[in-house]
């Protein structure tokens, strides 16, 4: 463990709370948010972690530095899985483009809010129980492993667990009414779809901690460092996805390259924990090295990814833009987005990872 003053902590907490509320204000009035806005405000938020990077390097010393560093890359990395699960969603249930940053940038609030339980409970087990370092290596082989053969699990926006339960707590109405996620219809409140489209954002985050909790885990067991590092990854996401949208298909190497990456981290656990528990002349993989394979990996996999394009192909079934108010294409099963009778819509794609279903901008 490292010793963080109180004030970085508070440096943080505050850093990340006015950030929110400047991007709040900043996108308080619901528009189309373009490569150019979106790309600006990606320098902004990688330049706020390389900032509070150098913080860290500063003020808690050099070992800290590298590990935040390491896990922040690897988290961002980690992360871009998630921006094809946005574009699934968004395409299942017909988001208006102009809606979407509300949703993600709840969806930011909560994955913060999950992340930072999910974390504290993995280091407090790991500084406990060494030993389960070896089966979160275990969990990171099996992802790299269905990544490498294309047996990743789909992902269904209409059947995962929060929206179900959502639909069995409120009723859910078929249109949206703007950035409302609740309407007053006959007295009643009901939600709107971009209600269970946050669900469905958030019920992701918590499939994809699955994998990038233990990897970071594996950089780390600092509280301070695996927690910050993931909270500017993720502060990074809505402003990410907007600028790769329509782009996400192009990186194909990409998927590749993060299954290496899960298998390096697996390695570097069972060698962390083996050191632990069996024998300390079992030798660890030093951060330094880890962050230099993962910047690595990562520049090959989008270097190669632009070298050769791939195959030109008919888009994904649902590519082009939706109508601007109405989500009853996103039907459970076919139907409407609050489980109506409608005519039923074409099914969405299978799998997040492979099969995106991006905006692009007009």
């Amino acid at each position: 463990m490292h010793s963080v003053p109180l004030w970085l902590w508070m440096v943080f907490a505050v850093t990340v709370l006015v950030s929110l509320a400047v991007d709040l204000l900043a996108h308080r009035h619901a528009h189309v948010i373009h490569f150019r806005e979106a790309a600006a405000w990606s320098a902004v938020w990688v330049g706020l972690a390389i900032a509070f990077g150098a913080v860290v390097f500063l003020v808690v010393g050099t070992t800290a530095g590298v590990e935040y560093t390491t896990a922040w890359l690897l988290e961002k990395s980690l992360s871009v899985d998630n921006l094809f699960v946005f574009a699934l969603i968004f395409g299942y249930f017909r988001v208006p483009r102009a809606y979407q940053h509300r949703v993600l940038f709840l969806g930011v609030l909560g994955a913060l809010v999950f992340r930072g339980i999910f974390l504290a409970a993995g280091v407090a087990v790991v500084s406990r129980f060494t030993a389960v370092l070896f089966v979160f290596a275990a969990v990171l082989f099996y992802s790299a492993y269905k990544i490498l053969r294309e047996e990743d699990d789909s992902f269904d926006p209409g059947k995962s667990i929060a929206v179900r339960l959502l639909r069995k707590v409120v009723p859910v109405r078929d249109e949206y009414a703007g950035t409302h996620f609740f309407v007053k219809e006959a007295g009643k409140h009901v939600a709107t779809p971009l209600l269970a489209v946050v669900a469905a954002i958030e019920a992701a985050d918590i499939v994809f901690a699955v994998d990038s909790v233990p990897a970071v885990l594996a950089v780390s067991n600092d509280a301070f460092i695996v927690y910050t590092s993931n909270a500017f990854a993720i502060l990074g996401l809505r402003a990410l996805y907007f600028m790769l949208a329509g782009l996400l298909d192009r990186f194909h190497y990409l998927s590749k390259g993060l299954a290496l990456i899960l298998a390096f981290i697996g390695v570097k656990l069972v060698l962390h924990a083996s050191h632990k528990t069996i024998s300390s002349a079992v030798p660890e993989i030093p951060s330094l090295l880890s962050l230099a394979v993962i910047a690595i990996v990562l520049a090959v996999s989008v270097g190669l990814s632009l070298l050769r394009p791939p195959p030109p192909g008919a888009p994904p079934p649902g590519h082009p833009e939706a109508p601007a108010e109405s989500a009853s294409a996103a039907a459970e099963g076919g139907g409407s987005a609050g489980g109506g009778s409608h005519t039923p819509g074409p099914d969405p794609p299978g799998d997040a990872r492979r099969r995106p279903e991006p905006p692009h901008d007009t």
